[in-house]
């Protein structure tokens, strides 16, 4: 009998392999950091190859390290950054060029180009999201507009396109000539090909960005009982276990933190901010810079819709600290640094490194440090580097409730970041409500594994799922609200100084 379900995490900055047993606990897991690379200002691509051969060291490293028999895995969920994007060889697995990273911020003029042609509203009615260089389908046109041979191997029908879920899942399966070529439905409703009302590939969004229908991956339901197919023996299980599960990453998170209710909502404080909200069956089209995204779809049921809003840089932002400006050794360091100060010493720092994503969309805006003085000192800029988030998920909830009428009650959180008590006890403070983080907070991973053990029925349903989620800690607003209300307010005053940099 299986006692394990597997996680492939497909980070933005690293690969994680978990196995989950049946009450949602970690049994083993393993990570790996991949390279960033920057070509030009704005740019960011991660090498396709380089992200298969880390997953399959990390599933590796956990088979080896825990002694598990594959037999005792049931089977295989993936979660993945979504829009990142990889155009490939069918024939050879040959990428034609690096993964086209989410933050990347090349096809702005393309983006331009298409909103002339088409109007704003052309794209937005039918996909639910801006035209902004933050989705897949620009950063295929780029590709096919640029790298020569792609366009030459188009009329022989060797082109792939993926998200980096499908680029894996291609792999794991079997690879040139064998491996399944598939997406869900979160996945490819980041695109900017997907109707979201129809769940399909749309003909005229194609037309639009001219990206051939052959290219793309057939769409599955995030938890499928009929198989995609199966890992190989000579892969990193050494045996066969089932493929079934697949959701965008913070799609996952939303399922793994048990949002399966109408207006319940979860962020995820990880490279950059994410945060969902369940509004049922029913896509909720923002008026207010949000996006209207697919969360999840189990077999053949209706598909259940969230409003997001999408922050680029979060815990990016830490990272960049360390290794940009070496303020900080670890990224665990910044809490230490910033609780050396009692305040934020009124600097603001807004990370908008690749532009601002939700609710702004501007690509235009670069990151700014303001309200610097002489007093000044490292740890007033890690505080405000925290404090960031906050202030960013508040933006957020701010635009939510103008699109859904709904007043949130209660945030549930999860991601690295979460473990940062000093930010936890700041978002609540400034949202003025309580934040709830749980005992596991991995939810990404284990919304995954929960995908593809629906699937199976190593889990029998949602109810059973819901019995695993247990609360682990929770923050209560205690600041002043005047305070709150003066400090959001400077932070306004910052985003607007950092628009039209570019």
């Amino acid at each position: 009998m299986s006692k394990y379900v597997g996680s492939i995490d497909l980070g933005t900055t690293s690969i994680r392999f978990i196995l989950f047993d049946k009450q949602g606990n970690i049994f083993g897991s393993a990570q790996k950091e991949h390279r960033q690379i920057f070509p030009k200002p704005g740019w960011v691509e991660h090498d396709p190859i380089e992200i298969w051969e880390n997953t399959f060291s990390v599933i590796a490293e956990v088979m080896d390290k825990t002694c598990v028999p594959f037999k005792l895995i049931d089977s295989i969920g993936i979660t993945n950054q979504r829009e990142t994007s990889v155009v490939w060889n069918k024939k050879t697995g040959k990428p034609y060029y690096n993964a086209i990273v989410w933050q990347c911020t090349r096809t702005d003029e393309i983006c331009k180009n298409l909103e002339a042609e088409t109007g704003g509203a052309f794209f937005s009615k039918k996909t639910g999201l801006p035209l902004a260089t933050y989705f897949s389908g620009p950063k295929v046109k780029w590709v096919l507009d640029n790298i020569l041979e792609s366009k030459k191997d188009l009329f022989s029908g060797d082109v792939l396109f993926g998200t980096i879920e499908t680029w894996i899942i291609w792999w794991l399966t079997g690879g040139p000539e064998k491996g399944s070529h598939i997406t869900d439905v979160s996945n490819a409703s980041r695109t900017m090909m997907m109707n979201i009302h129809s769940l399909e590939w749309d003909n005229d969004l194609l037309g639009a960005l001219g990206i051939p229908i052959s290219i793309l991956p057939e769409i599955k339901p995030s938890i499928d009982s009929n198989t995609w197919g199966r890992t190989l023996k000579e892969g990193p299980f050494k045996g066969e276990i089932p493929v079934c599960g697949a959701l965008g990453d913070q799609q996952a998170a939303l399922f793994g933190q048990t949002c399966f209710s109408k207006g319940e909502a979860k962020n995820t404080y990880g490279t950059g901010c994410f945060l969902l909200m369940n509004t049922g069956n029913t896509p909720v089209i923002s008026r207010h810079g949000l996006l209207t995204t697919v969360g999840y779809q189990i077999n053949n049921e209706k598909a259940v819709y969230c409003l997001e809003g999408s922050i680029a840089i979060a815990g990016a932002l830490v990272q960049w600290m360390r290794d940009n400006l070496g303020i900080i050794k670890s990224a665990a360091e910044i809490e230490d640094l910033a609780k050396t100060v009692d305040d934020n010493g009124d600097v603001y720092f807004v990370p908008a490194f690749s532009g601002l994503f939700a609710p702004y969309w501007r690509s235009d805006a670069r990151g700014i440090i303001a309200g610097l003085t002489g007093f000044v000192n490292k740890g007033h800029l890690a505080r405000a580097a925290i404090e960031a988030s906050a202030y960013q998920t508040r933006d957020i909830i701010t635009a939510m409730k103008k699109d859904s009428m709904v007043d949130l009650t209660r945030l549930k959180v999860d991601g690295g970041m979460v473990l940062n008590e000093l930010l936890m006890q700041f978002q609540s403070d400034i949202l003025n409500v309580p934040i709830i983080r749980p005992i596991v907070i991995e939810t990404t991973a284990l919304g995954a594994a929960y995908a593809a053990g629906l699937a199976t029925g190593f889990w029998s349903d949602i109810e059973d799922l819901k019995k695993n989620w247990s609360e682990g800690k929770t923050w209560l607003p205690s600041m002043d609200r005047k305070i709150c209300e003066d400090l959001y307010s400077r932070w306004g005053k910052a985003i607007e100084r950092s628009f039209d940099w570019v």
